[in-house]
């Protein structure tokens, strides 16, 4: 029997806890080439670290993370800390020989991501040399899984529209000024957070890259916010309390592009923490010659097709429920009986399933990105900010 692989999170927080979880229920669900076993975490706050590793099974917790680089024991670390502390550790364990799965975006800024994808591909080419990946969670949603496969098996045939949006509204005037809305921080706001999500699974989904963003609009609405008490914490990182003293917000509150493909077709993104009415509305259509595609996070268990080789006398939006048929509906063999629906924290388990397949040299459910394909995202991003910033159109073989 093969000894577990062990594995490190850097990261005590909202994503701290989803990875824990993921973690920790991997083993119950999966049968994986080897077992994982939760080694260390490592986070800034002392005081919460000690109740935190005991809480999520953490055998061994730290303030240090550089710590986990000289543990010959981890083989595996988990970065889920905030955008600007992803370079730096990602780098660092990586040089030490150790795989790293980083939460996305990628970096806080192009000039970051690049360094942590050009490090990715130096580690890679020693003998056994480490893998990268980075969690574009929501790949690993059975729909959109299932809405990957059927894009692979040409049900859609030539891809004409791809429109995108990622709509919350959580990040009104009453918010205070968390990481996630200082430049220094995050690198950007809701584009960075949200756009990175819709523009990966565009990607992933038609198999084709962004070649040019044509247009695109930046807005910061809200320019203070109360500087929060607690900072950091979960409540805080959702909407949480702020003090009587104001901060500077200097991060978009909402970002629109539009862009085309490297098959041809034309997309639309929108991402926004201001759209009031929508919690947490991912959502994504594609539409082709032969048929279509769409789903909603909201309803995250059903994915809606459209054949169009039906012709119209039967055609019709169809509603798959994508967790209906345990082997032929992904991820769904490994859970509840049919029709037993997920949530949003089975897509983290999913994912860390994927990974120790990967890490073991096994085939992954659906495609895992890879920093270097982060990279392309990261690239879409940045080129978008400039055709906002600049008001024109950028080709995205001008941004490196």
């Amino acid at each position: 029997m093969r000894t577990p692989l062990q594995v490190a999170l850097i990261g005590q927080k909202f994503m701290g806890r989803a990875h824990s979880n993921a973690w920790g229920q991997v083993n119950r669900f999966f049968e994986l080439p080897r077992a994982v076993g939760m080694r260390t975490v490592a986070g800034r706050d002392e005081r919460e670290l000690e109740s935190f590793a005991r809480r999520w099974s953490w055998a061994k917790h730290t303030t240090d993370w550089k710590a986990i680089a000289e543990d010959p024991e981890v083989e595996l670390v988990d970065v889920a800390t905030p955008n600007d502390v992803h370079t730096e550790p990602s780098i660092a364990m990586l040089e030490a020989g150790k795989h790293v799965a980083c939460e996305k975006p990628l970096a806080g800024t192009l000039a970051d991501a690049r360094r942590m994808r050009d490090a990715a591909a130096k580690a890679a080419k020693k003998r056994r040399g480490p893998k990268t990946f980075v969690w574009f969670n929501y790949r690993r949603c059975p729909a959109l899984a299932l809405a990957w496969q059927l894009a692979r098996e040409g049900k859609l045939g030539r891809i004409y529209h791809v429109r995108a949006r990622y709509l919350q509204s959580w990040g009104g005037p009453d918010t205070p000024l968390l990481w996630r809305f200082k430049k220094s921080r995050a690198g950007s706001g809701a584009h960075g957070d949200l756009n990175a999500h819709i523009v990966d699974l565009a990607r992933f989904l038609t198999g084709e890259e962004v070649v040019e963003i044509h247009g695109a609009v930046s807005r910061t609405f809200i320019t203070e916010r109360a500087i929060p008490v607690g900072e950091g914490s979960k409540g805080a990182s959702l909407g949480g309390k702020g003090s009587r003293k104001n901060g500077k917000s200097d991060v978009d509150d909402a970002v629109l592009f539009l862009a085309s493909f490297s098959g041809g077709a034309v997309a639309s993104f929108e991402a926004t923490r201001l759209a009031t009415g929508h919690l947490n509305a991912n959502s994504i259509e594609l539409n082709g010659e032969k048929g279509a595609l769409r789903f909603d996070f909201e309803d995250m268990n059903v994915l809606e097709y459209f054949d169009a080789t039906l012709g119209p006398r039967t055609s019709g939006w169809r509603r798959i429920l994508a967790t209906s048929a345990a082997g032929k509906h992904p991820y769904a063999a490994n859970w509840w009986p049919d029709a037993h629906v997920l949530g949003y924290e089975h897509g983290f388990t999913n994912m860390a399933a994927d990974v120790v397949r990967a890490v073991c040299g096994k085939k992954p459910e659906v495609p895992l990105p890879d920093f270097a394909d982060a990279y392309e995202t990261q690239r879409v991003l940045e080129a978008a900010l400039v055709s906002a910033r600049e008001r024109c159109a950028v080709k995205l073989s001008d941004v490196r």
